[in-house]
C-alpha cells in the first residue's frame, strides 16, 4: 500500500506540480466523475476515486449513467455541464468526440507516455482506462472437452446443444465470419462490404435454432449454470466471478474474445477542467490501472501496468500478451457508421 500510494503521488506531481502546491491550490475543490454503477464503480472507487482523493486532495462526488449520450449532449448545448470526468465505453466515447461533445486531450498536460496505451491510445477525446470482453464460457463439469476456437461455437455436430448469445450484432457478425474462415485482422474489412455482411448472416443462420438470446450480463453465466446451454458468449468479469463466488467450474475459452475499452473523457465545457486533468493523468498511470485488476477482472489499458499485477490475477485478465495476440479488437469507426443499419438488420433477421 506504501508503494501504491507512493506512485501515484509521483505521477500526481508530475501532471500538477508538487503535491503540497496542489492541495494548497485545489483545497476544498472536487470533481463529480460518473461511472457504470455495480461492481465496477465500487471497484474504481478503491483502486482511483480515494487514492486520488488523498493524492490530491480533490473531493470526488460519483453518479452513474447508462452510456446516454443524449444527457452529455443536452448538458453542453445548454452550456449547463456538471458532470466532470465520464467513463465511456468504446463506441460511446468515438460518438460523443466526432460529434464534438468531449474536450480534445492534451496529452502534454497528463506527463503520460501515450506510446503505452498502444493503438488505443490513438483517440483524441480521452485516456484509456480499461479493458474487458466478450468471450465463450463452458462449464467444464458437464462438458470436460470444451470448446478450443470460435468456430466450435459454431460447430453443432461437434457440440450439439443450446448457445447463448448477447441479442445484438456485436460481437455475433464478426465471430460469425471468424468461423467462416476469415483472418480475424480482416474482419472489418470483409463487414464494410455487403457481400461480407450478408455472409455473416448466413453463417448466424446455420445455428439461429440453437441460440437462447440474452440481454443483460447476469443471464449469460445463469443460462450455463442452469443448464439451458451448452456455452455461452459472456462477459469475461461474470464467469470469473461466478468462479470465485458461487465455485461454479465454468472455464473460459479465450479465442476471438471481443475487447472493449472503456475512456476517461471530460464533457466539452466542463468548469473543472484543471482538475480534471489532473484525475485523468492518475487514472491513467500505471499504479492505479494495476490496483483496479485486485478488485475486478478487467486488464489495465498502460502496458506498464501489466509489470505490476499479481501473477495469480494476470490469469482472469482479457489482455494479457497471449491473449491480445488472439483478441477480437473492436473497431469503433465502424460502429459509428453502420451500426444503426446493422443493428436494424439483425432485427429484422431475428423476426424471421
Amino acid at each position: 500500500m506504501r508503494k501504491t500510494l507512493m506512485v501515484a503521488l509521483a505521477v500526481f506531481g508530475q501532471a500538477a506540480g508538487t503535491l503540497a502546491s496542489a492541495k494548497l491550490a485545489f483545497a476544498g475543490d472536487q470533481l463529480t466523475i460518473v461511472s457504470w454503477g455495480g461492481a465496477l464503480q465500487a471497484s474504481l472507487r478503491k483502486a482511483v476515486f480515494e487514492p486520488f482523493t488523498k493524492a490530491s486532495g480533490i473531493k470526488i462526488t460519483e453518479g452513474e449513467y447508462s452510456g446516454e449520450i443524449a444527457k452529455v449532449r443536452a448538458m453542453v448545448d445548454s452550456k449547463t455541464v456538471s458532470w466532470d470526468v465520464l467513463d465511456a465505453s468504446g463506441t460511446t466515447a468515438w460518438t460523443m468526440c466526432a460529434q464534438g461533445l468531449l474536450e480534445t486531450i492534451d496529452w502534454k498536460k497528463l506527463s503520460l507516455d501515450r506510446a503505452k496505451f498502444g493503438d488505443v491510445g490513438k483517440y483524441d477525446c480521452g485516456v484509456p482506462v480499461q479493458v474487458s470482453a466478450v468471450i465463450v464460457a463452458y462449464d467444464k463439469d458437464k462438458l470436460p472437452n470444451g470448446p478450443k476456437s470460435i468456430s466450435d461455437l459454431f460447430d453443432t455436430k461437434k457440440f450439439p446443444g443450446k448457445r447463448g448469445l448477447s441479442k445484438g450484432p456485436v460481437p455475433n457478425l464478426e465471430w460469425a465470419l471468424v468461423a467462416d474462415g476469415v483472418p480475424i485482422n480482416d474482419v472489418y474489412k470483409v463487414l464494410r462490404t455487403p457481400e461480407g455482411v450478408d455472409r455473416a448472416f448466413r453463417k448466424l443462420d446455420t445455428i439461429k435454432k440453437d441460440v437462447v438470446w440474452w440481454t443483460a450480463g447476469a443471464q449469460a453465466p445463469q443460462l450455463l449454470a442452469d443448464g439451458q446451454v451448452l456455452m455461452t458468449a459472456a462477459y469475461n468479469g461474470r464467469i470469473t466471478n461466478a468462479v470465485k463466488e458461487s465455485g461454479k467450474h465454468f472455464e473460459i475459452m479465450w479465442d476471438a474474445a471481443a475487447q472493449g475499452w472503456d475512456y476517461w473523457v471530460i464533457p466539452k465545457g466542463s468548469p473543472r477542467l484543471d482538475d480534471a486533468y489532473k484525475f485523468l493523468a492518475f487514472g491513467g498511470s500505471p499504479q492505479p490501472q494495476a490496483d483496479l485488476t485486485r478488485y475486478i477482472p478487467y486488464g489495465p489499458s498502460n502496458k506498464d501496468a501489466l509489470a505490476l499485477v499479481d501473477p495469480a490475477v494476470l490469469a482472469d485478465l482479457p489482455n494479457t500478451p497471449e491473449r491480445d495476440a488472439i483478441a477480437l479488437h473492436a473497431d469503433n469507426i465502424f460502429y459509428i457508421e453502420n451500426g444503426d443499419d446493422l443493428r436494424q438488420r439483425f432485427t429484422s433477421w431475428l423476426a424471421k
